[in-house]
């Protein structure tokens, strides 16, 4: 009962998006083009309720993503492209062909572990045909999350360093390499060469650098919070403060744990 209640949403939530194609003029006149960016601002709103736990943002937030979903298959539909069955179907083929242990003869614990992720991984490239285990990440990841991809995947054959020190001492290598850069180029060039080492120094400590990142960013906000507050309070204009002071609370924000 539940299962054809589902069933039954869903088929008005794609009902609604076909009339909204047709009657609205704003849904009429977009193209996947156009609500690309959509989708990569929803799945962050949609993050940051995971990251705080919050039902009711999760719910708000989840079908926000959905409509994404549905929106780009009804395009897709009037365009005579695919529709929102392909979608499903595809999806469907693609959890039973990846889990044979659940829909094979396959046993989990013959998978365990690093096993696995390297038989889902094997899964993948066969299916997709790749002729590299590069392939198939997307060029428009962020940066970091893109650099994180391609060094986990590389790891995978062992093209990968055996502990922080050695990254340690390359981090040191590219930094002086920096420091001997003679033109914007060149800056540019080394700096990229730090922070790709530095992605693979976090990966040997076992530390997630987008996370790490963010947590920095976060101390950064609540510390500068501090120095508003202290401009505040001394009835200051935070723009004619001077440096150094600026300077010493921010280090007694730090101080103070913040």
């Amino acid at each position: 009962m539940e299962c054809r209640e589902e069933g039954k949403n869903f088929q008005k939530l794609v009902d609604i998006m076909a009339r909204l194609r047709k009657e609205c003029p704003w849904d009429k006149e977009q193209t996947s083009q156009s609500i690309k960016n959509n989708l990569i601002e929803e799945a962050y709103e949609l993050f940051e309720a995971i990251e705080k736990d919050d039902t009711d943002a999760m719910i708000e937030e989840l079908g926000d993503l959905l409509l994404q979903v549905v929106f780009h298959a009804q395009i897709k539909k009037d365009e005579g492209k695919f529709d929102i069955n392909d979608v499903i179907n595809s999806l469907i083929d693609k959890l039973i062909r990846r889990h044979p242990h659940v829909f094979g003869d396959q046993k989990y614990e013959e998978l365990e572990g690093e096993d696995h992720l390297k038989k889902w991984e094997m899964i993948k490239q066969k299916e997709k045909k790749r002729k590299s285990i590069l392939e198939g990440i997307p060029s428009r990841m962020p940066a970091l999350m893109r650099a994180v991809k391609v060094q986990k995947r590389m790891s995978k054959v062992g093209f990968d360093w055996q502990n922080p020190q050695e990254v340690m001492e390359k981090v040191e290598e590219e930094l002086n390499e920096l420091k001997e850069a003679k033109n914007p180029e060149e800056i540019k060039h080394e700096l990229g060469d730090l922070l790709l080492t530095i992605t693979n120094l976090a990966r040997a400590y076992g530390i997630d650098p987008e996370e790490a990142l963010h947590e920095a960013t976060d101390r950064s906000i609540r510390r500068f919070n501090y120095i508003e507050k202290k401009a505040k309070e001394k009835n200051i204009d935070l723009k004619e403060m001077p440096l150094n002071d600026m300077e010493y609370y921010w280090q007694e924000a730090k101080s103070k744990g913040l």
